[in-house]
């Protein structure tokens, strides 16, 4: 069974990243920035989720692949992959609501009844890349 999340999906490595968020949070240009970095798009603004063997698997529409939009610039095509595992969730939240030292509880996710680990992320894309690589590294 699938399901089509909003959010915003990223190839990091071999280690997949959902990008969660309100709208006009900032997803799309947090993914463009690990993009920048190497990454590789899986979907942007809507991501089709499935459970397979007790992983997370990301897709994107047919009719978005390849296109991530860029607010100001509209939408732009990038290098990016057919699907990915996703190993990380990243929830843009505010300032404010950035815990200094989170408890255990909160970097962690179910999706699908998977459990995945988590990284509330400031809206500034640098400081959003930099939690989710040291997430990455960690896992």
């Amino acid at each position: 069974m699938t399901e089509t999340v909003h959010g915003t999906a990223v190839l990091v490595g071999t280690h997949g990243v959902l990008i969660r968020g309100a709208p006009g949070a900032g997803k799309s240009t947090l993914a463009h920035a690990l993009i920048a970095r190497g990454g590789r798009l899986i979907s942007d603004d809507r991501v089709t989720l499935s459970a397979r063997s007790g992983r997370l698997v990301a897709t994107a529409p047919a009719a978005t692949a390849g296109l991530i939009e860029l607010r100001g610039r509209g939408l732009v095509a990038v290098r990016f992959e057919r699907f990915g595992v996703i190993r990380l969730i990243a929830d843009i939240v505010s300032d404010a609501a950035l815990e200094r030292m989170p408890e255990p509880p909160q970097l962690t996710a179910a999706i699908r009844e998977i459990t995945i680990a988590r990284q509330p992320v400031p809206a500034a894309p640098e400081a959003g890349v930099r939690l989710i690589e040291a997430a990455l590294a960690a896992l």
